[in-house]
């Protein structure tokens, strides 16, 4: 029996008109994510969660419509030793100002084929990431 515990969340990707990929960093935390989160008991679907995340994290309202389910990605967790995170990621558009709220202390918008030496959650880096490099 495995000890590795499971995480399982719902992540977006954003994009701004040049094609940069929205980041987070979270109060505490080192590296940069995908923004999202875990799902809570009154969350009617992956959207739904998508939707109050990006609204209590960020302030902006997510677009249901367009959303694009980029698949079901898993990697060990940034922030929790010996879990792993498996999240549910949508490419999604918002509306209004982003702006870092609740626990998010720091908004990034990166170039996704052009990551450097950021200090990147290895789910964005090796899973999510590199589906976005046109």
């Amino acid at each position: 029996m495995s000890s590795t515990k499971l995480i399982r969340i719902v992540a977006a990707v954003i994009r701004d008109e040049a094609g940069r990929v929205l980041m987070v960093r979270k109060r505490g935390a080192e590296v940069l994510q995908q923004p999202g989160g875990k799902r809570d008991p009154g969350d009617r679907d992956d959207l739904h969660t998508l939707e109050r995340e990006l609204h209590e994290e960020l302030g902006c309202t997510m677009r249901r419509e367009g959303a694009h389910r980029l698949g079901c990605l898993s990697a060990p967790a940034a922030n929790e030793p010996g879990h792993v995170v498996e999240a549910e990621v949508y490419e999604v558009r918002v509306e209004g100002t982003i702006e870092a709220r609740a626990e998010i202390e720091e908004i990034r918008w990166i170039d996704p084929a052009a990551t450097g030496d950021l200090l990147i959650a290895r789910l964005s880096r090796e899973q999510i990431l590199p589906l976005l490099v046109i």
